[in-house]
């Protein structure tokens, strides 16, 4: 497999981004269980694996755009997986808070309220790809940690 290929297979994690319909969303579920494994780990590792997983996402997201006229294509997904695993860290290990921050992940995505929307207009490249994603990961995760943390859920 030449280098264009791997590229490839890292920016629509594993094909998952070819999906005719919903690549976003196909690419989110297919984080999950990349999820379940990094909660092994514990939090600690938990957050250094994703914090690589950024670094990575963005090289690559960066080199898969050198071959593609446009920004940020539907097909590049790494940055949904990076931005759901951001989504759920430090969240307990259980299905309602799965659920829950895959659909507000999705609807931060996908809506991009400021100052997502702002990341995602203004940084270019692989950041650029990448940056908004984490974006919505990170307030998808202050929500959630405020529902927690109040007994919501």
């Amino acid at each position: 497999m030449n280098k264009s290929k791997w590229i490839s297979l890292a920016a629509t994690f594993f094909g998952a981004g070819l999906s005719p319909k919903m690549p976003g969303t196909i690419g989110t579920l297919a984080a999950i269980p990349v999820w379940c494994l990094f909660f092994l780990t514990g939090p600690y590792v938990y957050m250094v694996l994703t914090f690589l997983l950024v670094i990575f996402a963005i090289f690559i997201s960066d080199a898969y755009e050198k071959d593609q006229p446009t920004h940020d294509r539907p097909e590049i997904v790494i940055d949904e997986v990076v931005g759901f695993l951001i989504t759920m860290t430090w969240l307990p290990f259980s299905l309602k808070h799965l659920v829950l921050g895959f659909f507000l992940f999705r609807v931060l995505d996908i809506w991009k309220p400021f100052p997502i929307s702002y990341l995602n207009d203004k940084v270019k490249g692989g950041f650029g790809v990448v940056i908004d994603d984490v974006a919505a990961g990170l307030v998808a995760n202050v929500v959630l940690q405020f529902l927690t943390q109040s007994g919501y859920i």
